[in-house]
Formats: C-alpha cells, structure tokens, sequence
C-alpha cells in the first residue's frame, strides 16, 4: 500500500477508463462508497460516467480534499457527468453487514445508471456478485482513476450532508462534526443521551455499550433503565 504522502503527491488519471474503453468498447463506471466505519448513518454508494471531454478538474480521492473542494467539485461532477447514488440505511447494515450493505449499493447505483452496456472500475479489492456487468476492483481507485474519484466526492458529500441534517434532529452526538464515525465526541454523546435508531447495532463498539447497560441495568435492577437503552426518542429536544 502506498504511503499517505505517496498518495497525496501522485493525482488520478483516466488510464483505466482509457485501458477499459479500449478493451470492452463501452462507457467506464467509476464506484466507490462512503461511510463503511463509522457507528452511525448510513453507507452511501456512488456511480459515475465521466464525460471525457468534460472532466472536471482538481478530480482526487475526497479524503484528501477539503470540505470546500469536496462540494465544488461535487456540483461540476453532477453537471458534467452520468451519476447515481444509492443510500444504504442502518437498519440493512444491520441485518446484512456493512460489506454487504455495501456490495449491495455498489450493484444497485450502477442498475440505476440504466445505461445498457458497459463496464465499471470499483474502489477496493471486493468484487459484487451477481455484478451486471464488467468490473473490475482497484485497490486505492480513489487515488488512482478520475471515475472512481468523482465517486468518492459524490459519496462523501452526500453522507456529509445526511449526517449533518440528522445531527440537526438528533443532536448531541456531534455528528455535523463526526459525521457518526466513533470519535470521542459521539462516544460523549452515548454516554450522555443513549442510542437513537441510526446508530448500527451490528458494530462491536454499539454492540459493547449495549452489553454493559443490560448489565448494569441487571445489576441494579434499574426501571426505567439508563445510559444506552434509551433511545433519542426519549429526549424532547431531539423532535419532530
């Protein structure tokens, strides 16, 4: 794996989209995802067609782009080029697991282009079964394909904009900061306010917090319980 300063030096380029065409003869789909670790909200699951006379610039993997950079290029990405995006909720990611939650949306954003023939670079090294069409995975694609590029921003910016919109009904778990990962500040905001119905039950840290409050709550015989098993719903402040 390359060094995070080797990524950062080194700028995607369209040679895969370009190796692709020449080979298969059909338009390349780039594909990457967006919120795999965190502990709370959704996977969002991206699809694009470049428009390779209309490629916009400043084109890399989202996490090394500032905030900024991310929602520029994400407006030039949707009015250049192909795009569907697909959002895989908490309550699929529980019941299936995050990589197949996420296999799931990589499978259903590129049906979604209804485009009838052609061919698709994925992010990482999993392949989706049952994938309706040519793929191909790409260890680090964000850093190394434009396609796979403008998937991530279109991803990253579109789960940043849900979390910060949850955060804003379900607040304290600064997730308009964290944006759900498991930071310091969203493990404060358990502690302090319970779990609330996005946050994934199927991850070992969730998993734990629930494990300790039914034992505490067994322990002392607790009614109503406290700590985690309580839900947002039980906070006024979190409504509507």
């Amino acid at each position: 794996m390359d060094s995070p300063s080797a990524q950062q030096n080194s700028r995607p380029s369209f040679d895969l989209e370009t190796e692709m065409m020449d080979l298969h003869g059909m338009p390349v789909v780039g594909i990457d995802e967006a919120g795999r670790g965190p502990w709370a909200g959704p996977v969002v699951v991206a699809a694009v067609v470049l428009n390779p006379d209309r490629i916009p610039d400043g084109l890399n993997d989202s996490k090394l782009l500032s905030p900024q950079a991310r929602e520029d290029r994400y407006e030039e990405i949707l009015a250049t080029a192909r795009v569907s995006v697909v959002i895989g909720q908490v309550r699929r990611i529980d019941r299936d697991n995050i990589l197949q939650a996420t296999l799931w949306g990589m499978r259903t954003a590129f049906r979604s282009l209804e485009i009838a023939n052609a061919t698709a670079l994925i992010d990482g090294n999993a392949v989706p079964k049952r994938f309706p069409g040519q793929v191909r995975a790409v260890i680090g694609g964000d850093g190394k394909s434009l396609s796979i590029a403008a998937a991530s921003i279109v991803a990253k910016v579109t789960r940043d904009r849900i979390m910060v919109k949850l955060a804003k009904r379900y607040r304290g778990y600064g997730w308009e900061n964290n944006k759900g990962y498991g930071t310091p500040e969203h493990a404060s905001g358990i502690e302090r306010h319970g779990l609330c119905a996005h946050h994934r039950r199927s991850f070992a840290p969730i998993q734990r917090i629930l494990a300790e409050s039914a034992e505490t709550t067994s322990s002392e015989d607790l009614a109503p319980p406290s700590g985690a098993l309580r839900t947002c719903a039980d906070f006024a402040d979190f409504g509507g």
